[in-house]
């Protein structure tokens, strides 16, 4: 089924990145980076079904060439912490087919990046493994109408109330920052995210498919549900073939969470909703309800009578603790049990969330560290021999690789990887959430003593002529 996946990273010089690298394992390509001399090959990359490159109208013809445009772009950016590239992944719909996906990302690339003057590169990966996506390389810097590279910025001058030119105390004046295009503003990332959401629905919608995504959290879409962990490649493969893995366990849980979640919250709306419609007049009272259940009337066998008993039990301890005694208060029961439902959801999310997330962590830095041999002896080889290590141990490096960039990512101001924290706070937090799962069974009882009461007072008004009811006016009417 189609998901939404969208995100967007910098390929940034000051963290050790290279756009000719990003590039060329992108597409499958072998160039060497003129900026450093380095020969970056991976042509031997399986799973990239198509590349090309979108440029502006006025864009020269020659950034047409891979190695052209982003040795271009290392050649004019001189600072080494640069920002050489954006970078879009895109998660494609699996009910579209090749050539629609393909048209479906040529189309929005035009119309958000290429019509502003950025030049797309487009790459398309499907390893037949339903997780089709595209990479989008994006350029920074603008073009100009000359086709000469524009600035990203420029200085102007901060005046005072006299319109004269402030100057500090180092004798320059004093300025501000004013970039050249709106493209790093954060209001453009949801724009990009949002008009993703709508290409793709557009696109399924075309083609007579009825699932839809949403650019959306749960949370801002008012869902009552705990998201799932992307499964990734490796673990999606080894889930196919039936072997449970980590990430498989973990969504497994949280659906049954999430089903647990909706179900309850129905069960107390359907209560609340069968109160409020009972009438004012011909509806039975509180203690009618309790005499009815386990009235021995139409109980088939002793064992069922039994059970009735228990829950004629269960429904009178319920009342008693919560001090209800006629139909207002039993209303008030309901409300309440209503909130807590809707206020025990959002603590389990966004417990779920959070721990969710530190497994992720956590599975990186183990990923990490079963590779770093490999990885730290494929680093200490002679370039030349690199190809070969590679072409052996690739799934090793890879994963390393992907591991060290996740961790760089998620470090929020760490110098080194804070594992022992995170394991600390998950183990609170899981603490915490079997807190709230003790608390949801209780609320799960006492919705249960609730439905009894309600199925006694279904099961009265069955019993009782039409004639008869006109005449029970006096219960429910008095205690309202």
């Amino acid at each position: 089924m189609a998901i939404y996946h969208l995100s967007i990273k910098i390929i940034s010089r000051g963290k050790g990145k290279s756009a000719v690298a990003a590039a060329a394992y992108r597409a499958g390509d072998k160039i060497t980076n003129d900026y450093d001399g380095i020969t970056h090959d991976y042509t031997r990359k399986g799973g990239v079904v198509h590349t090309e490159i979108l440029l502006p109208d006025h864009a020269p013809r020659e950034y047409s060439d891979r190695s052209v445009l982003w040795n271009a772009v290392e050649q004019i950016e001189k600072n080494k912490n640069a920002q050489l590239a954006r970078e879009i992944e895109l998660a494609l719909p699996v009910e579209l087919s090749a050539g629609q996906n393909l048209t479906l990302v040529r189309e929005y690339c035009q119309r958000h990046f290429v019509s502003a003057g950025m030049y797309a590169d487009v790459c398309i990966h499907d390893k037949n493994d339903g997780n089709p996506h595209a990479h989008i390389m994006l350029t920074m810097r603008p073009i100009e109408q000359n086709g000469k590279w524009g600035a990203k910025s420029k200085k102007e001058y901060i005046l005072d109330n006299n319109g004269e030119r402030i100057v500090l105390k180092s004798g320059e004046f004093k300025t501000r920052k004013i970039c050249t295009v709106d493209w790093n503003d954060q209001n453009k990332a949801e724009e990009w995210r949002s008009a993703w959401a709508d290409a793709v629905n557009a696109a399924l919608g075309n083609e007579n498919h009825s699932v839809r995504v949403d650019h959306r959290s749960y949370e801002r879409q008012g869902i009552e549900q705990i998201p799932t962990v992307h499964l990734g490649v490796a673990a999606l493969q080894m889930e196919k073939r039936g072997i449970a893995t980590e990430r498989g366990d973990l969504n497994r849980a949280v659906q049954i969470t999430n089903t647990q979640l909706r179900q309850l919250r129905a069960r107390i709306k359907k209560c609340k909703d069968w109160l409020y419609s009972q009438p004012l007049t011909g509806a039975p009272s509180l203690m009618d309800m309790m005499n009815s259940i386990a009235g021995g009337k139409n109980l088939e066998t002793r064992w069922k009578k039994i059970a009735d008993l228990k829950t004629r039990s269960k429904v009178l301890v319920f009342l008693q603790e919560n001090n209800i005694t006629d139909v207002p208060t039993l209303s008030d029961k309901i409300t309440q049990l209503y909130q807590s439902q809707y206020d025990l959801a959002n603590s389990i999310k966004k417990e779920e969330r959070r721990i969710s997330t530190l497994n992720q962590h956590l599975a990186q830095v183990d990923i990490l560290r079963r590779h770093k041999t490999v990885y730290s002896k494929y680093k200490s080889l002679d370039p030349k021999k690199h190809g070969a290590f590679f072409d052996k141990h690739s799934d090793e490096i890879l994963a390393y690789q992907s591991a060290s960039k996740y961790l760089k990512e998620h470090l929020n101001g760490y110098d080194k990887i804070p594992d022992k924290s995170w394991l600390t706070e998950r183990d609170k937090l899981l603490a915490q959430r079997y807190a709230h799962v003790e608390e949801y069974y209780k609320l799960r009882d006492e919705v249960a003593s609730v439905e009894a009461l309600h199925r006694s007072a279904e099961s009265m008004m069955r019993a009782v002529p039409i004639s008869e009811k006109e005449q029970i006016n006096t219960h429910i009417q008095s205690d309202r």
